[in-house]
């Protein structure tokens, strides 16, 4: 055993389970966690500027990476402050570790005016967090912490947050660190495998459905293979990017509020795998799945499994694991699929020619992109026109390497949540596709990036205006504008103050050969790109669209 202070307990079991990161902003009631911090050399401390910049940083470490950084905030605002990154990450399924501090335990409850109280405060927590705990006792520090980490490593990766009271924190505890754990994830029902691998073998059409669940369950391989063994069409959500490489002849294209090939490819289908996925159409249309299609659904969370849709086979299980027992029972047998790489091939040229007619100037300004980057570079998707269109036609050809908001859409995510892409992945292009207004939620943080040598490159769309939002009240609301036009700064002269590299430009034109230099560059680097306020595609009516509900922004 070893004789030391709660808080020491706290920041030792964080090592212990393997924590490198601990982010945060430093306040009354963690400020003998920070000092514990400063005797760990394990684990580096990053100070932000918002609490919210903790929450989106530690998610985008943890989704480019697989694993786990703490965010660490004061109770009360600070928790508050962080719960929109938390949202992020819980929409996302992303495992992310909130350490909140709390009041005085003599306190609590009292509703007496403390510093930070809220009464009851991990309650705001409750609907965007997998599991969360209150300490009442510096013993229970190394099984919380514990605990916190299996909930992270199992089932489905979503938020947990933990909570202590300032005043345990200076107690004296002999400390006793449990033995590291390896977790087991979740083994495919056998029976139900050899029935899903049957269902497919006679598939005449398969379609695999890949959603953010093969990203996060590192079954890119498993998923790739599988569709070359089926010779099946691949469809990917913009959550599952990167489940399979966009050159590869089995992918089709993208899914996003019910654009892309699916219109063409799902109809001809007679049995759809979907893996990771929601199965939830934004857009409700008339060529949706139907009673005729068998669908096997795959997902590691059971609430999941027939949410939407009536599923001939559901199966609880890890992607990585389900997808290799697939494997495993197909062996070397024949499947009965009549679809041609051809076929394949024209269903995602064609979609992507229709994507580009309906926003020529989003994807020629994509394309550039792309063809400056490497295939592994690390693009997050931010909330603004472009990061929409990127959802549609941006080429993904590497795991992990491309990320958005998901369901929760949360402007300001973008540019904090790189900042977490590029902690993890030091070695890599981490490219941040930001609006102007979503870039003005934290601009701050550039500081952060200059002091932490995080260097990102900040593409700012500037329309100077909340562009989506413009053009929502342009056509549905026959141009009564009102809220959505911003005055902005010389975004590139306010990076250069911060002590990064600025560079403003004419046109979109220029972005590529901008893009280039910035590259090279050993420091972060916002690139201002004036461009016009355009449509996104949820604004766009998708084929097919069946107008019985009302469409989402999302």
């Amino acid at each position: 055993m070893t004789i030391c202070t709660a808080a020491q307990a706290l920041v030792k079991s964080l090592a212990n389970e393997g924590v490198e990161y601990v982010i945060g902003l430093p306040g009354v009631q963690i400020m003998d966690i920070y000092d514990a911090l400063l005797d760990e050399p394990s684990i580096r401390t990053i100070t932000v500027k918002h609490e919210q910049t903790a929450s989106y940083m530690a998610d985008g470490f943890a989704r480019s990476t697989g694993k786990i950084a703490a965010a660490l905030v004061v109770p009360g605002p600070g928790l508050q402050n962080a719960s929109a990154g938390i949202g992020s990450a819980y929409a996302s399924s992303s495992p992310v570790l909130l350490i909140v501090g709390q009041i005085e335990s003599f306190n609590i409850g009292k509703n007496a005016g403390a510093v930070h109280e809220i009464v009851d405060q991990l309650d705001i927590l409750t609907n965007v967090t997998k599991w969360k705990a209150s300490i009442h006792d510096v013993t229970e520090i190394p099984g919380t912490v514990r605990e916190a980490i299996r909930q992270l490593k199992t089932g489905r990766p979503r938020p947990v947050a933990i909570e202590i009271p300032s005043d345990l924190l200076a107690k004296p505890m002999d400390l006793q660190l449990p033995p590291v754990e390896n977790f087991q994830v979740q083994s495919p029902n056998t029976d139900l495998i050899r029935k899903a691998a049957s269902l497919l073998l006679k598939a005449k059409y398969p379609v695999i459905w890949a959603g953010g669940g093969v990203n996060l369950g590192n079954a890119n391989s498993e998923l790739t293979t599988l569709a070359s063994v089926l010779n099946s069409a691949v469809i990917a959500t913009a959550e599952g990017k990167g489940a399979i490489s966009e050159d590869d002849p089995q992918y089709a294209g993208p899914f996003y509020y019910s654009h892309g090939p699916a219109h063409e490819v799902l109809p001809k289908s007679d049995v759809i795998l979907a893996v990771g996925s929601r199965l939830h159409f934004l857009a409700p249309v008339d060529w949706a799945f139907t009673e005729s299609q068998s669908i096997i659904h795959i997902d590691v969370d059971p609430e999941e499994l027939g949410r939407n849709w009536q599923e001939e086979i559901s199966m609880v299980g890890d992607a990585k694991l389900t997808l290799q027992a697939l494997l495993n029972e197909i062996d070397e047998k024949e499947n009965s699929s009549l679809w041609t790489l051809q076929e394949i091939a024209n269903h995602r040229t064609k979609s992507f020619e229709t994507i580009r007619h309906l926003a020529p100037d989003q994807v020629a300004i994509l394309e550039g992109i792309r063809k400056v980057l490497k295939d592994d570079a690390l693009v997050v998707s931010g909330i603004n026109s472009i990061g929409y269109w990127a959802h549609l036609a941006f080429t993904v050809r590497s795991p992990r390497s491309y990320f958005n908001a998901s369901y929760f859409a949360t402007l300001g995510y973008a540019f904090p949540f790189s900042l977490g892409v590029k902690l993890g992945n030091p070695e890599k292009q981490v490219i941040c596709i930001s609006g102007d207004g979503g870039f003005m939620y934290s601009l701050p943080e550039l500081a952060t990036a200059v002091q932490e040598k995080l260097n990102v490159i900040v593409l700012v769309f500037n329309d100077h205006a909340l562009g989506a939002t413009l053009r929502d009240q342009q056509v549905r609301y026959n141009g009564r504008v009102i809220g959505t036009k911003i005055q902005n700064p010389n975004f590139a002269q306010v990076a250069t103050d911060f002590g990064a590299l600025g560079i403003r430009l004419n046109h979109y034109r220029e972005l590529p050969a901008s893009l280039q230099s910035a590259l090279s560059a050993n420091r972060p680097v916002v690139i201002e790109i004036p461009i016009d306020s355009w449509t996104p595609p949820f604004q766009i009516t998708p084929p097919g669209f069946r107008p019985s509900k009302p469409q989402s922004p999302e």
